[in-house]
This record gives structure tokens, sequence and C-alpha cells, in this order.
């Protein structure tokens, strides 16, 4: 799924990055960074980053050294893949690297200038997840801008191919936000849920702030909603349908400078396919980043997931077959597209009572991690996470969490063979109540559920909702 346009292309999206990314620390990979040019910025030291090398692919990230010293990076990942750095200054070859076979790949640079530096990350053998940590004196690193400071510009021409659909003001409101309290709203699809743009987005960004509706296909419908339910300034609806698109300036320009990012549902994988990689990715960023607030619903709920299911030129997942066999060909995961701490870890599921998801949430729970956990929404129903890690859920039915504990039991989990899993703790959150992603401490009703793919009656108990 990855993307390899340079994102950094456009002028006025290189000074944005520059300017706005740079007080944000950094703790996910976003492609596409395969260049120097486009590297990662924010990365903030200790702090870890997490990401992923695939076949092809190079990972750079750069960081300010404000006093000189000691440099220490830490390249953790998994024994089975070969992983290597290099540490550059500005201009010049690397001056220090790591190219062995240990696990993690470490070691230290004598920093005697101040300025940028850039750290590539290769494979040379294998692919999957890291963990890069990066130890440098940043005692200087200037204060992120006040909270509501704007310098995004004049909003720049739209181009002819592009269909955006505008609703209230054209310039900026630029309401005043806090940095590092992002908000995700999570909708499980069909009828939207009033109160949950109204009680829930509508007080964390103020009234009297710009939205933007993402989608590759569709129609206005949300501008009219949304500007009256949200007393929004504006609300736009921009189709991004190709890569070319997705980069254009005007469309960077109306997403940075929101304050609520909203991603219609349709087809995840489209999404990914148009998006990823791109300024929508980076600018949707920007939005979480400055405080803002990123959902959801349907696809665009599935969007949000640390670990997208994504059913790329194959049919959608049905329960009844994907728990016949552990790797059933239906059952595709990309690696997020916005980096939201609260959803570390997250999966999501969507239509979830009204299309029977629970055998294909279990059996992607089981794809995964014992640290992962599936956030799962019947329709008309949300859940509104805050920066520390609260949930609650508006709507008419109910949200699902998924989630191993020390009962737990994977019996059988293997390529063409049955799904055969016990005990998978089963929350079920209804409008008021609550779910805290960090602490798991939450008011909903539990039960505790298995899969057994090899009956046709693949639940215990019968009725897992």
């Amino acid at each position: 799924m990855k993307n390899n346009t340079n994102i950094l292309s456009a002028s006025l999206a290189a000074c944005l990055l520059a300017s706005i990314n740079s007080y944000a620390c950094l703790t996910n990979e976003i492609e596409s960074n395969n260049t120097e040019s486009s590297a990662n910025s924010g990365l903030c030291s200790n702090t870890l980053v997490s990401g992923e090398l695939s076949r092809n692919d190079t990972d750079w990230f750069s960081f300010e050294v404000t006093q000189a010293g000691a440099i220490d990076i830490s390249l953790d990942h998994s024994s089975g893949d070969d992983f290597d750095w290099f540490l550059y200054q500005q201009t010049g070859p690397a001056v220090a690297s790591k190219e062995t076979s240990q696990v993690p790949e470490s070691g230290s640079y004598i920093a005697t200038t101040t300025g940028t530096y850039y750290v590539k990350l290769t494979r040379y053998s294998g692919s999957g997840w890291y963990d890069l940590n990066v130890r440098f004196d940043q005692s200087n690193t200037p204060p992120p801008p006040p909270s509501g400071s704007c310098s995004y510009g004049e909003r720049p021409s739209k181009p002819g191919a592009l269909k955006a659909y505008l609703a209230g003001n054209s310039a900026d409101a630029c309401n005043a936000l806090n940095s590092g309290n992002g908000a995700a709203l999570l909708m499980g699809g069909g009828t939207d849920v009033d109160s949950a743009f109204s009680q829930r987005v509508t007080p964390h960004v103020g009234s009297g702030a710009d939205v933007v509706v993402l989608r590759t296909s569709g129609t206005n419908a949300y501008n009219d909603y949304l500007l009256t339910l949200m007393g929004a300034d504006s609300v736009e609806t921009l189709i991004v349908d190709s890569v070319s698109k997705a980069n254009d300036p005007y469309v960077e320009w109306a997403i940075r400078s929101a304050e609520f990012v909203w991603f219609a549902g349709g087809d995840q994988s489209d999404y990914l396919n148009q998006w990823q990689g791109t300024a929508v990715q980076t600018a949707v960023q920007h939005v979480f980043d400055k405080g803002g607030v990123v959902g959801g619903t349907s696809a665009g709920m599935a969007l949000m997931a640390d670990s997208i299911y994504d059913p790329d030129a194959v049919l959608g997942a049905v329960s009844s077959e994907v728990v016949t066999d552990y790797c059933h060909e239906t059952l595709n995961f990309s690696s997020h597209f916005v980096s939201i701490p609260m959803l570390n870890n997250a999966l999501t599921d969507t239509h979830f009572a009204e299309r029977d998801r629970m055998g294909r949430a279990a059996v992607s729970l089981a794809r995964h991690s014992n640290g992962h956990f599936n956030i799962a929404a019947d329709e008309a129903t949300s859940i509104f996470i805050t920066a520390d890690g609260n949930g609650v859920v508006d709507g008419s039915a109910a949200v699902y969490i998924l989630k191993e504990t020390a009962q737990t039991q994977r019996v059988a989990l293997a390529c063409g063979q049955a799904v055969e899993y016990q005990d998978i703790l089963r929350v079920k959150l209804q409008s008021g109540d609550s779910y805290n992603v960090y602490s798991h401490a939450h008011t909903g009703a539990e039960l505790m559920l298995s899969i057994d793919g090899n009956l046709s009656n693949f639940y215990q108990p019968t009725n897992p909702y």
C-alpha cells in the first residue's frame, strides 16, 4: 500500500511541514519518507518512534541538535530481520552507522556541531516492524507555538480537476486548540450520530470551527448538515480520488487549516491507495497533533485503526468464512494512516451486529499480538476518545471492545485450520457508557467469548452480542 510520491514536491507543503511539524514529537513513521528531502521531522530525544520497513523501503528521519554532545541511536526489530541505520549531517557522507546483525542495532556518535541531523533506516534482510530511539541534547528546543496561532497563508488556487464543495466562509477561522490534545471520533456507519458532532466534537474544537470532509467519491451531503449542527465557520467536502490531487497545495491547505477532519464512508482500500504517503496523510496528522479532532464513519472508522482491515482487490471478510481458516484470504491488514496514541494497537470494525462481524473481529484480533484490542461499532453508534484515553459512547446501539486477558487461550491458530480461540473478553458499551483505552476501565457489560470454527454455530455463548 505504500506510495513513493514525494509529498514535499510543492513549495507550500515544504514550508508548512518545516514550520509546523517540527514542534510535535513524532511517535510513528509517516510514509512516504523514502528520501532525505521527505524525511519525517519532529524526532524528539528519547522518544520511541515505531515504523515498518518493507521490500524496497528506506525510512528517513530528521532532528535538531542544539548542543554538541553524544547522539545515541538504538534500532530494535524482530530477531528474524536485519535492519541497519546511518547517521548524516546536512551535507556529506554518513558520519556513523550500524550494519551488524545485532538486535537492537545500537551505537553512538559525538556531535561537535549543532544543526539538522538525519537518520536513515534500511533493510539488509527481512521486513516488518521496528522501534527507533535517538537520544541527543535537546535542551534548547524551541517551545511549541501558542495555541491558536495560525500561519497557513492565503488559500491556494483550486485546480480545475478537483471537486471541492465549500459551505460557509473561505478564510481560515483559526480556532484556538491545545497542542497534543487531539481527539478521535469513531462511528459505525449507517445513520450519523448527531450528538457525537454537537456534544463531543464541537465543545472540543469550539463553535465557528473549520471542518473538512474527505472522500474519494460521493456528494457534499455533509456540508449543510455539519455547518448547522456544529455551528461551524465552514464545511468543505473534498473528493480526493487520485494521488496527484492528494498532493495538491489546495487540498493540503484546506486540511491543515481545519480543526476537524471527517472521513466519510466509502472504501478504505481506495482511501489508502489514493492518500497514503501523500500530503493528505501528513496534513491530517497535523490536525490531530495541533489538538483537533479526526474521525470517520464506516470505511472512515476503518481508516482510524492502528492496523487497518484492508480488503484491497479481494472480497470482504465474512465471519462464517474466516473462522474456518486462520489465514483466510479475505483478511488483509495495512499499517496505520493516522498516528493516534489512544489507538495504538487498536483494530476497528463497523456495521457490527447488523452484519454479524463478531467472528471477523475475533479472528482479526487473533492475527495480531496479545497487546492489541478491537473497537467495533454498530450502525448509528459512536465512541469519542480524548487524549487521556477516555472514550464515551453515543447513539442507539452499541460499541464492543474485544481484548485478551490472562485467561485467553489461543488453542488453534494455524493457516489452513479452523480457529479455536477461547475466553476473549467482550465488553458491550451503550449510550453514556465509558471506556478508557489505556487502563481498560469501563462501565460496560462483560462476557467471555470463545470461537470454534469447527462448529456450524461457532460462537460460545451462541449469541455473543
